[in-house]
């Protein structure tokens, strides 16, 4: 039987090792935590009852992904909730633009921009069970429907700020680029449009759920399915040289691309160890833990709704806080990103305690205390939040990557999201897996297609090391 070691057991990590273990491999994987899982962990309780997650809080690409969908983990216990809005973006005066499932929803409450965001979106979101399996596959493979995918790629690879010049008013152009900022980093940058075409395709079509019982709760099902087929996990293995892995066929790292170069040491060729050490790592992330009485006071009624709320203002404040960060200095009015999860799930809250998740766009590795700025972000959208606290936990860039090696400087997109790094990811070429040794393969999200828990870098890199086998390329220690 042929072997292979899975290094990481995030996502991506837990879903190559799942589809090497169903082509009948003996399958290991080695996790430095004490839990699997990554960024699907689940945070320590503020309040007895009340759940938080530790990293990720809503899932579109997870219920999306056709890498997750063929593994069918509802056999073991996964269910998604939806709220009756997936998105809402207070403005000013109690306003608030509103994504929901549906573009003539959402278009409709856009006023004079209801066609112009219905022309932009309704093909693509007609087209997404077509689209989805190409721009989340492997680079290069040849795309079900071609002309689809130009115009979706002409769409996501503008810069944001030129694609919201096609809405007059202030709703739609926050909206989208709300949305675009969930990448990280300038919105005037070509490719700076990829998540607003992305998630909000997604978000209009199956939307932006999360995971019942808590976004561990995906850890839990994979972890299921990776034992059913024969897989297994060491946990509290920090895997630090060769020497700790064994002497397995495969080698695949779900690892941020200069820790495996780390790893790798001298065995990399040039034309992988370079562009593996100078891989760029995007703004970094400040999280804000808070568990609140009664419900959000919420000056727009459609964030009492809201799954997910976006605070940061007009499409062109969001952008300058985003170019602040990006030239590595702290905005005043961080872009802030809030999930009510317990809103679709109220298994997270006991009674009228609630977890409220948060965190703002900081500059990467930031040493600062961003708290202030979250809470006065949240108290102007929700005046009298404060006196709603109850507990509250703030986590900056420097403990998120103590917590999660891959989150570089606070990082939680895997890499910068530019156009550069969105053709080489993480060096150019048709095979961004490659680590350049022989049966040593990379399956983080530094990989192609990117960030995002759908766990295709783990399915493409499966694919590409199970090919790379039959043609006798094994790992040799």
């Amino acid at each position: 039987m042929h072997t292979a070691t899975v290094v990481g057991a995030g996502p991506n990590g837990l879903v190559a090792a799942i589809d090497l273990a169903r082509r009948g491999l003996g399958v290991t994987v080695l996790e430095a935590a004490d839990a699997p899982g990554g960024g699907l962990r689940a945070a320590e309780p503020l309040v007895e009852g009340v759940a938080h997650d530790a990293f990720a809080a809503v899932l579109p690409l997870a219920v999306a992904s056709p890498g997750l969908r063929r593994l069918r983990l509802e056999r073991h216990g996964l269910r998604f909730a939806w709220p009756e809005v997936q998105l809402a973006h207070p403005l000013a005066h109690g306003e608030a633009a509103v994504l929901h499932r549906g573009v003539g929803r959402t278009a409709a409450g856009l006023g004079r921009d209801a066609g112009a965001w219905g022309r932009l979106f309704t093909r693509h979101v007609r087209a997404v069970d077509r689209l989805l399996p190409d721009l989340l596959g492997r680079p290069g493979h040849a795309p079900t429907d071609a002309l689809e995918m130009a115009r979706f790629g002409l769409h996501a690879l503008s810069p944001a700020a030129l694609m919201w010049t096609r809405f007059r008013g202030d709703r739609a152009r926050a909206l989208f680029a709300g949305i675009a900022a969930h990448a990280g980093g300038r919105l005037d940058r070509p490719g700076s449009a990829v998540a607003a075409m992305m998630l909000g395709m997604v978000g209009q079509s199956t939307g932006w759920p999360v995971a019942v019982g808590g976004t561990r709760a995906l850890a839990d099902a994979l972890v299921a399915e990776l034992a059913a087929v024969g897989g297994r996990i060491e946990l509290n293995r920090r895997v630090t040289t060769l020497d700790d892995v064994g002497e397995p066929d495969l080698l695949l790292l779900d690892l941020a691309p200069g820790h495996a170069a780390e790893l790798l040491g001298g065995r990399q060729p040039l034309r992988r160890a370079v562009p593996h050490r100078r891989f760029r790592h995007g703004i970094g992330a400040f999280k804000l833990d808070l568990v609140i009485e009664g419900e959000v006071p919420w000056t727009a009624a459609a964030a009492r709704r809201a799954g997910t709320v976006h605070l940061g203002g007009t499409a062109e404040e969001i952008a300058a806080a985003e170019a602040e960060c990006a030239a590595g200095r702290m905005p005043a009015r961080p872009f802030v990103l809030v999930a009510q999860q317990h809103l679709a799930d109220p298994s997270r809250s006991r009674g009228d305690l609630h977890p409220l998740w948060a965190y703002a766009h900081v500059p990467n590795g930031y040493a600062g205390d961003a708290t202030e700025a979250i809470l006065g972000e949240l108290e102007r959208a929700a005046p009298g939040i404060r006196g709603r606290i109850t507990a509250a936990r703030a986590t900056g860039p420097a403990a998120l990557e103590a917590a999660n090696a891959n989150l570089v400087g606070g990082d939680i997109a895997g890499g910068a999201v530019d156009l550069r790094q969105l053709l080489a990811r993480p060096h150019a070429g048709p095979n961004p897996y490659d680590t350049g040794v022989p049966g040593v393969w990379l399956c983080s999200a530094s990989t192609s297609p990117g960030g995002g828990v759908h766990g295709m870098c783990g399915v493409n890199a499966a694919a590409v090391a199970l090919r790379g086998l039959r043609a006798g390329r094994r790992f040799r220690p």
